[in-house]
């Protein structure tokens, strides 16, 4: 069986309708139809309000069915999936629409961001499980030498996709768990406003609002370090917005909980600059990838991305504790 432990970057988010503890009473939620289930083996949600009970249940079910599509071609731990395959055999010949698309998508943000965000980072991630596996493994990290050799085999210029056909280096590999979710998220919304639904909140891993709740107040969303904490340092109010955390604290390789799961694909490293990184954008693939990639830059190379970008804020917390909001606001975010 696959390895199943959270790879998670996107740690620091729950919704007022996962715990519960951002509601204003439980009448904020009665007319709902609320789904609860996994999208790439993370904690998913769906809260809709719509007016035909029989048919928001069919809307559900067709949720249901194209997360479990979508995963058929996104996941890193099925044996079938396309991914996995791609992985395998390093090229994919009339490959899904949707990985060429999410791929086109990664290529973009890896642009922006410098190389930070990065989905070839797999040969880091798999060498940093693998060292610290070991029984006596050196706790100051995998060896110079050993990066060196990883790293031979990261860099998203090495990717070819078209939709005839995907291919990369040999001893390249993907993970695509740093935008995935986002994408999966915005398919569930393009279908509910297809299906006509104005007021939803879709957490597919990353949570995106369709206009606002049932009682025309805003979507409340709380930002914290770790996900099952009760306590939020932040709580958004959000309006046909996108938000995703990320946050090294997701996994740890080590025991002593000095080399998260965030690594930097241009030079091996695991830095912890940030207790959490969220972003707040009009489309969760964009706050899922820069959340990740912003959790390797520092503010001013955060500055920069972001003022090339529309509509995008950040809320950081330093490793110091310092509490910090970069960019534009658009809509309902407070």
């Amino acid at each position: 069986m696959a390895e199943t432990y959270s790879r998670r970057r996107a740690i620091a988010i729950f919704a007022a309708v996962a715990g519960l503890p951002l509601l204003t009473g439980a009448k904020a939620l009665e007319d709902s139809v609320i789904w609860r289930g996994q999208a790439l083996g993370a904690p998913a949600t769906l809260v809709l309000n719509h007016l035909d009970k029989p048919a928001a249940g069919r809307l559900i079910d067709r949720v249901v069915a194209e997360v479990a599509r979508l995963e058929a071609t996104f996941s890193l731990y099925r044996e079938d999936s396309a991914l996995t395959e791609l992985n395998r055999v390093g090229a994919l010949i009339a490959p899904p629409a949707d990985l060429v698309s999410l791929l086109e998508s990664g290529r973009h943000f890896w642009k922006a961001t410098g190389g930070a965000f990065d989905p070839t980072v797999q040969p880091l991630w798999v060498l940093y499980r693998s060292h610290f596996a070991q029984r006596d493994a050196d706790p100051s990290g995998p060896s110079p030498k050993a990066i060196g050799r990883a790293l031979a085999n990261v860099g998203y210029g090495a990717i070819s996709s078209d939709r005839d056909r995907i291919v990369m280096r040999s001893g390249m590999a993907l993970t695509l768990n740093g935008i995935a979710q986002g994408y999966i998220t915005d398919r569930i919304v393009d279908m509910l406003r297809d299906a006509g639904v104005t007021s939803s909140l879709v957490n597919m891993g990353e949570n995106r609002a369709i206009g606002k709740k049932a009682d025309g107040s805003p979507w409340r969303v709380g930002l914290a370090e770790i996900e099952d904490s009760n306590s939020p340092d932040q709580v958004l109010d959000i309006v046909n917005r996108a938000v995703a955390t990320s946050s090294a604290t997701g996994f740890y390789f080590d025991s002593t909980g000095r080399f998260g799961h965030i690594i930097d694909p241009r030079d091996g490293g695991a830095p912890t600059l940030y207790r959490r990184v969220s972003v707040i954008a009009d489309e969760a693939v964009t706050a899922d990838a820069l959340s990740t990639a912003f959790s390797l830059l520092d503010e001013n190379h955060i500055a920069s991305v972001i003022d090339a970008l529309p509509d995008v804020t950040v809320d950081l917390v330093r490793a110091s504790g310092v509490h910090l909001r970069l960019g534009r606001t658009k809509g309902q975010v407070a």
